[in-house]
C-alpha cells in the first residue's frame, strides 16, 4: 500500500511509466538537464569520432548518467522544497544550494574523467 492511500502500489509497468514522465518533465521544463543532455551528446559523438576503447565508453557512460541522475535529484529536492515553503527561508536555501552544489562536484568530476577519456585517445597521455 501507498502510504495514505488506499490504492496497492503502481504495477512494474507502470512504474516505469512514471519514471519516463518524470524525465520528461524535468527535461521540457529544467534547462540545465537539456544542458547536460547535448554536452552528453557531445561526449558520445567524441567517442564515435575518436573510437575509445571499451574501458573508456563505460568511464564515458557511468559520467553521463550520474550527471543526469545528480541533476534529476537537485530538481527534485528543489521541488520538495519549493513544495514545503513559499517564502525565502535560509533552510530551503541551504537545501537548494547544497543540492545545486552536488551537481556541480559531480559535473566537475565527470569533466575531468572526460579530458582523460579524451586526452588519452587523442594520444596526449598514456
Amino acid at each position: 500500500m501507498i502510504p495514505g492511500s488506499d490504492k496497492d502500489h503502481p504495477s512494474f509497468i507502470r512504474s516505469f511509466g512514471y519514471a519516463i514522465e518524470g524525465f520528461v518533465t524535468a527535461v521540457r521544463t529544467e534547462r540545465n538537464i537539456k544542458v547536460m543532455i547535448v554536452i552528453g551528446l557531445g561526449a558520445i559523438i567524441a567517442g564515435i569520432v575518436l573510437k575509445i576503447d571499451l574501458l573508456s565508453w563505460c568511464l564515458v557512460a557511468l559520467c553521463i548518467g550520474m550527471v543526469l541522475f545528480a541533476e534529476l535529484i537537485n530538481t527534485a529536492v528543489e521541488a520538495v522544497v519549493d513544495l514545503a515553503t513559499s517564502e525565502l527561508h535560509p533552510l530551503a536555501k541551504r537545501a537548494k544550494d547544497i543540492a545545486a552544489a552536488s551537481v556541480y562536484t559531480l559535473s566537475i568530476t565527470a569533466a575531468v574523467v572526460g579530458l582523460i577519456v579524451f586526452a588519452r585517445a587523442l594520444g596526449f597521455i598514456a
